[in-house]
Parts: C-alpha cells; sequence; structure tokens
C-alpha cells in the first residue's frame, strides 16, 4: 500500500466531523471508514443541532470536551486557531446544511469531505461548488461506490478500449425494503428523505439518484447532456417521489437509462450497473461487489474478481487482503479517505499525490448531481420532453 506523503509527514491526520450523531448510521459509517487505513484520528467535532447532545456524543467518542462545538462555524473558527487544529473535516449531517457547514470550513482554509449529495437543491450546489473551486482546499464527495475496487476496474477497462466505443448504458438504484416501499404510520418517525420540506419533492434523486447518475458517468467516462424523465409516487400517502424513469443522452450520442425506486419490494439494496458498446459489455452489482463481468458478442463472458492477477493498479490499490476474502461497503468508504489522505498529505508535505488518487469525488462531480435532479424534474413537468442538464 503506497502510502509516501502520509509517510513524509510523520502522523496521521487530525479529523473533525459535523453531524453524525448518535443515532447517524451515516456518521458511523464515516468513523469506521477513516479508521480502517490508520491514516485519521478523529479529534474534534459538532455532532448535533443540540449541543448537550453533541458533548454527549464527543464524550462517547473520547472527544476532549474543549473541541466539542456547538455549531459548525464555532468549530471551525476554533480549530483554524489551533498550533494542533484539524486538517479536514467530514460533514454528514442532512443535505440542508451541507452548504452553510461546508463554507465555514472553506472559509477557514480546512479541508472538506462531504457526504453526498453535495446540497438539497441545484442552486445552493452551484454556489458551494463555485465556493470551492474558489478555494485552496481540498472538497470531497463521498460517491463510495465509485471507490469498490472492481469500479475502478471497470473504468480503466472502458478507458482502455475493453468495450469498444460505449453505445448503452443502464444504472439502477431500485430498493424496496419495509422502511421504504411505505412511509412510517408516525410523521415523527419517518426519514428525512420522505420530508418535501427537507428534500423538495425530487428528494429520491439526492439519496440514491446521485449515486447511480454518478456511478454511470465515472465508469463510461461520458457525460450526460440531456434526460428525458417520468417520475411518480407509488406508496400511497407519500408526498415526495419515490420512483423514476430517465432516460439519458451522452455526449458521443450514446443513449442510456436509470431507474431509481424505493418500491421496488423485495429488492434489498439494487444498486446495478451495466455498459455495453461495439465490442463487449460489462456488469457490476453492488451486492456482489467484488465480481466485475465481462462479456463479448461471441463466446463466454469472463468474471473479474478483486484481487485476482492482472487487474489495473487502480484495482490493486484499493486491494487490502488477497482474493477469495470478501471486502464491502466499509472498505469502499474507507478508499475515499485513502484518496483524500493521500492529496491532503502531499499538499502539506509539498510532495507529487499518488496519481491514482486522482480519481477522488468532488464538488463539481456533486454538482452534476443536482444537476441531473434539475433536469429530471424539468423533463417530467413537459411530459417527458428533452430537458438540458446544465452543469
Amino acid at each position: 500500500m503506497r502510502q509516501s506523503c502520509l509517510d513524509t509527514l510523520g502522523r496521521r491526520l487530525r479529523l473533525g466531523m459535523v453531524g453524525g450523531g448518535e443515532a447517524s448510521l451515516i456518521g458511523e459509517t464515516h468513523r469506521i471508514a477513516s479508521r480502517l487505513d490508520g491514516l485519521f484520528d478523529l479529534v474534534a467535532g459538532s455532532f448535533s443541532s443540540d449541543p448537550e447532545r453533541g458533548r454527549q456524543m464527543g464524550q462517547k467518542l473520547m472527544i476532549a470536551a474543549d473541541r466539542c462545538y456547538p455549531d459548525a462555524a464555532t468549530m471551525a473558527s476554533a480549530e483554524a486557531a489551533r498550533a494542533d487544529g484539524i486538517d479536514a473535516v467530514t460533514i454528514c449531517t442532512p443535505p440542508e446544511h451541507h452548504a452553510e457547514a461546508a463554507r465555514a470550513f472553506l472559509a477557514a482554509d480546512i479541508h472538506v469531505i462531504c457526504d453526498k449529495p453535495l446540497t438539497n437543491d441545484p442552486a445552493s450546489a452551484r454556489a458551494l461548488a463555485a465556493d470551492a473551486a474558489a478555494s485552496d482546499c481540498l472538497f470531497a464527495v463521498s460517491y463510495n461506490y465509485a471507490a469498490y475496487p472492481m469500479i475502478r476496474e471497470a473504468r480503466q477497462r472502458v478507458a482502455d478500449g475493453a468495450i469498444g466505443r460505449p453505445r448503452v448504458a443502464v444504472a439502477e438504484f431500485a430498493v424496496g425494503t419495509g422502511g421504504m416501499i411505505n412511509d412510517d404510520p408516525d410523521p415523527g418517525a419517518r426519514h428525512w428523505r420522505f420530508d418535501p420540506d427537507r428534500v423538495g419533492r425530487g428528494g429520491i434523486f439526492l439519496e440514491i439518484g446521485t449515486h447511480a447518475f454518478h456511478l454511470m458517468e465515472f465508469v463510461s467516462g461520458l457525460a450526460v447532456t440531456a434526460v428525458s424523465a417520468h417520475v411518480d409516487t407509488q406508496s400511497p400517502g407519500r408526498r415526495v417521489f419515490d420512483n423514476a424513469f430517465v432516460t439519458v443522452r451522452f455526449d458521443n450520442d450514446a443513449i442510456g437509462h436509470v431507474w431509481l425506486s424505493y418500491t421496488a419490494t423485495g429488492s434489498e439494496h439494487g444498486l446495478n450497473l451495466r455498459l455495453h458498446g461495439d465490442k463487449a459489455g460489462l456488469a457490476w452489482r453492488q451486492e456482489t461487489p467484488n465480481a466485475l463481468t465481462l462479456t463479448p458478442p461471441d463466446g463466454p463472458g469472463r468474471t473479474l474478481t478483486r484481487g485476482m492477477p492482472g487487474l489495473s493498479g487502480s484495482a490493486e490499490r484499493f486491494t487490502r487482503v488477497r482474493s477469495g476474502h470478501p471486502e464491502g461497503f466499509h472498505d469502499a468508504f474507507a478508499n475515499i479517505y485513502r484518496d483524500v489522505a493521500e492529496r491532503i498529505a502531499a499538499r502539506l508535505t509539498a510532495t507529487p499525490p499518488d496519481p491514482l488518487s486522482a480519481d477522488l469525488p468532488t464538488a463539481a462531480d456533486g454538482l452534476r448531481g443536482l444537476a441531473f435532479m434539475e433536469a429530471a424534474l424539468k423533463s417530467h413537468d413537459q411530459y417527458g420532453a428533452w430537458a438540458e442538464l446544465v452543469p
């Protein structure tokens, strides 16, 4: 495992966190990921909008009392003033709070790792992406599915011409577990993903649509230019869209399809990607993430598995254990943190980072996800007419 920049730095990177309180699944996921390779120490946080609950969470995480802050702005200012202040912050609040928190840390010259989606609406996403571009700070967005080794292998194979010219792409993120297909009878117990006041009517694009869209563009190397969408609500009484069929047009005139659903009953996770070129096709499923299938038009397909000989440096870099030992969700999140650590340490030590860390998703990638939502909703309102994706 290449860690030359961190070796030169001679210490772990100091990490802060905004959000990620006791009931936050994503917060714990980020904490596990940041620890997996021993690259970060979590030393500060503002873990809740309720300062007392945040203090209690910090205590459970063994954070010093003077580094448990009541809000993001106070935390950014105080940490920037410390000689041992944080190098980076993870933002894992609900998306309507991402922009305000991220902007506070960018202003304090602190690197940002933002959970997806970038924000909860296109306008704020464009403003935040502009601020990130104008800053000297690293700004990463945790599109963790793009950090699976076999997705990195797929991206490299497509770039190397293994499938030829991409013609057709299909991405699905169709979930159908009990907590998704119907709303909780108690409004107070419903997840924020189903609250139109917090995510708008197109919240399905924020929660799962940005993942499927990013994965499709990331692997294909293509950019979506226009969409034609039909979006609806299948669960009775639900106030947000929970199913979407979106046809997309790429910049090489290839065609694609994205299916998003919270009501695909019986589907546990449902993130799948298929990409077909004029020479071969490839397929990947998140529920079996260590395998990538390549199929020519004539003859048998070939299944590549994580850790096998002959894979690209991109896949090998994210492989921790030998083949036959599965890696999964937390490992993919940790791969994002590995790239972040590599690039921050390179800046701190004025040394070149590993070139393979350049595939780290950024605020610009996060903005494209919101632009996809914007175009899809515009198309839907025009009965499926093609709508341009405006970056």
